[in-house]
């Protein structure tokens, strides 16, 4: 009995040193994962270094058309000209990407927020009304908060489409009559009378309710 008690706790511990010194394998950690960090060694290349120069007599493919479409986060320059055709892509690519979360009017009442996340901030506050064209660009590219960045799905150009639309949703609430052409203007002043045609009623002394 004694011998057999004592191969039971051998063989225990043995199972146990076995799984002990393989948890470091076995743990599901992400933390733990193989990878090279930046300018480590890696015993893979003959030269021992796991960062690798770049490939003699080669190019990237579009980094130079992006190039110019890239500025500072505080900058309000906006390389690309603004016209219909810009301002119709970027309705269907904020539409598509931004809509959930920031709603159709670039209020924060988005789909995603209806249901319990985490509303974003309205386009049409003084913050960002004021916030430079660059501030945008880095933050559809980079991400901001809990949004992911979508430099992966959206084109640079693209972006640029979607930043001349928010500003388009911005100006919808802000801007003055006197701004608009004339022909918008008297679009406007005729809407206006034909309403208050319509829905004027007059009292007992003549006037309109």
């Amino acid at each position: 009995m004694i011998s057999t008690s004592r191969c039971l706790v051998a063989v225990c511990a043995a199972a146990c040193l076995i799984f002990g010194a393989g948890c470091e394998y076995l743990r599901q950690d992400m933390a733990n994962q193989p990878k090279n960090k930046a300018l480590s060694p890696s015993p893979f290349f003959d030269d021992g270094r796991s960062e690798r120069p770049l490939v003699e007599n080669t190019v990237s493919r579009g980094a130079l058309a992006d190039d110019a479409l890239i500025v500072p986060k505080d900058s309000n320059n906006f390389p690309v000209p603004v016209n219909l055709a810009l301002l119709g892509r970027g309705e269907e690519r904020y539409k598509i990407f931004c809509s959930p979360c920031h709603g159709l009017q670039g209020d924060g009442n988005g789909m995603v927020a209806m249901r319990g996340m985490k509303r974003p901030p309205s386009y049409h506050q003084d913050r960002l009304r004021q916030a430079p064209n660059g501030y945008f660009y880095d933050n559809i590219t980079n991400g901001f908060g809990q949004m992911l960045g979508y430099s992966a799905q959206i084109p640079p150009r693209d972006r640029w489409a979607i930043i001349a639309y928010i500003r388009a949703l911005q100006l919808s609430r802000n801007a003055k009559a006197a701004d608009l052409p004339a022909e918008l203007r008297e679009k406007l002043n005729q809407g206006g009378s034909s309403g208050e045609k319509q829905s004027g009623k007059k009292d007992s002394t003549g006037g309109s309710l």
